[in-house]
């Protein structure tokens, strides 16, 4: 045994329990003992002590053993419970295995105490690593398993929004600005610019959403976000930074880290509603494996870690146990969606990472965020460009999409802008559409599932049959047939749903006449 052991013993004779501690010093067991007479010390130790192990006397002046191990197990069912007593007999100690006990040694006979109470430690810490690592699988499946559907409704989803925010954009420019109508539009494009952002949230947990990693500095993302955390953080909540002196490269979207802070800092404000201290610390950390041996959802390595404190109200177990699941909030209704914390954990999954909290009642709670170093040199973010209207053409689209009111939006977007515009409902149809076609074909704007032949499998028969004309991808979530864990592969042009008639225009006018990759 390579640890203390704490001993809870229940003996009311002192020379009996001088004799237990020195069987125990004797086999070279290095213990704590806690030594009880009543039922009430008894229950207070069992809470306070937490101890390893109970040996625990048969009969006791205003105690008993029996009732003393029922306590035990009802309160810790894995606890080791061994009864050394020079009263109980074979019969009572039959009785108190059955019950539960581990085992039963007689005072006169305690040389087998180290063997029996080694086994019984070792044999209890053995049950609680595997029901840890069962208890951990099963999360981690849950959470695959509500991934999975969170992926599915916000790609369904995605297309509703497409044709509502596509509709009521082109609306909004069909009217007079002094419209009555202009208000009303102007609030369905805002419900829907919310609901996409609901979708987004949903995608980021279920590891969905497209993403433009690049290699940063996690010090310089904390550091940048002092100001905008001083915002949103009210005055009677200080913020402290701990920032490591030594740069820590990881490989991840600057937006989506930035996310991470604000909606842990979010959270651990709204866990201080009297005030308090938020911490946020950055460092190098070395997961051995020892570490990962409890957190199989990691690989051992250096990573760049990233912590943020409170001492706010804490959380129970029971909270902790669901913390990551979308739509779980403890808050009042109205006071939250419940997505900060999932939004924070897809992220950290999608990025290669690993989160884990503690938190106790009344103390307060401790993210803490490792993403996988990188050793490589960091580059600047690409420079961002905004076009504005919607550009003209003349070349021909064939459209491939299987959600009519999306296509239907499509063709309408792309003839208003001047183009020769072909359509079909899948894959098979646009090769029948190819086939029948006697004029160029420029450009070929797809979903990316759809029944029979999907966009992928389309765009292999396009390489033979329309070598020259460029391919524009469309979807309302990452799927691996384009990307791979959210991240568009170099060559490919790809078009998240939702997305607006002017995105659309401008991005098929981009990919025209850009230089194929």
């Amino acid at each position: 045994m390579d640890r203390e052991i704490r001993a809870l013993i229940l003996e009311d004779n002192p020379a009996d329990r001088e004799l237990l501690e020195r069987e125990l010093r004797k086999g070279g067991i290095a213990f704590t003992a806690q030594c009880v007479e009543t039922r009430v010390d008894f229950l207070r130790e069992l809470e306070a002590f937490r101890p390893d192990i109970v040996l625990s006397d048969f009969a006791l002046p205003t105690f008993d053993g029996l009732t003393a191990l029922t306590l035990t197990k009802e309160l810790h069912p894995d606890l080791p419970f061994i009864f050394v007593s020079g009263t109980i007999g074979e019969e009572t100690a039959v009785q108190a295995l059955t019950r539960g006990a581990t085992d039963y040694l007689l005072k006169g006979h305690t040389k087998r105490l180290c063997q029996a109470v080694l086994r019984a430690v070792n044999e209890s810490t053995q049950r609680a690593e595997r029901k840890s690592l069962e208890r951990q699988l099963f999360q981690a499946q849950k959470m695959e398993a509500i991934g999975q559907l969170a992926g599915g409704v916000s790609h369904d989803f995605n297309n509703l929004l497409t044709a509502i925010l596509g509709y009521s954009q082109l609306m909004a420019e069909m009217i007079p600005p002094d419209s009555p109508f202009g208000e009303h539009l102007t609030e369905i494009q805002r419900a829907g610019e919310r609901a996409k952002d609901l979708t987004r949230q949903l995608l980021t947990f279920s590891r969905k959403q497209i993403i433009s990693p690049r290699i940063l500095d996690l010090n310089s993302i904390v550091g940048g976000m002092e100001k905008l955390l001083r915002r949103l953080i009210p005055e009677n909540v200080q913020i402290a930074f701990r920032i490591a002196s030594d740069t820590l490269p990881i490989k991840a979207d600057a937006g989506q880290i930035e996310q991470v802070i604000v909606n842990l800092a979010v959270n651990a404000r709204d866990a201080m509603p009297n005030g308090g201290t938020i911490t946020i610390e950055t460092g190098a950390a070395d997961l051995d494996e020892e570490y990962t041996r409890h957190h199989p959802d990691i690989a051992a390595g250096r990573f760049g870690m990233l912590a943020l404190s409170d001492n706010g109200i804490g959380m129970d177990d029971r909270t902790k146990a669901h913390l990551f699941e979308p739509f779980f909030t403890t808050k009042e209704p109205g006071k939250g969606t419940g997505l900060g914390l999932a939004t924070v954990y897809g992220i950290v999954k999608q990025s290669g990472g690993h989160i884990s909290v503690y938190s106790e009642v009344g103390i307060g709670t401790t993210f803490k965020v490792y993403f996988p170093e990188i050793r490589e040199s960091m580059t600047s973010p690409p420079p961002k460009s905004s076009p504005s209207g919607m550009p003209k053409g003349t070349e021909t689209i064939l459209v491939v999409e299987d959600d009519e009111p999306v296509r239907a939006l499509i063709r309408r977007v792309l003839i208003s802008c001047g183009y020769e515009v072909m359509e079909a409902k899948n894959g098979i149809e646009a090769l029948e559409a190819i086939d029948a076609c006697s004029r160029p074909i420029h450009l070929v704007v797809t979903d990316v599932i759809m029944p029979q032949l999907g966009g992928p499998e389309l765009a292999d028969h396009l390489k033979r049959m329309l070598p020259t004309a460029r391919v524009i991808f469309l979807s309302g979530y990452a799927t691996t047939a384009i990307v791979q864990h959210g991240i568009v592969q170099q060559g490919v042009e790809f078009m998240e749903k939702p997305f607006t008639p002017e995105q659309l225009a401008q991005r098929v006018r981009q990919v025209l006449e850009s230089t194929p990759r």
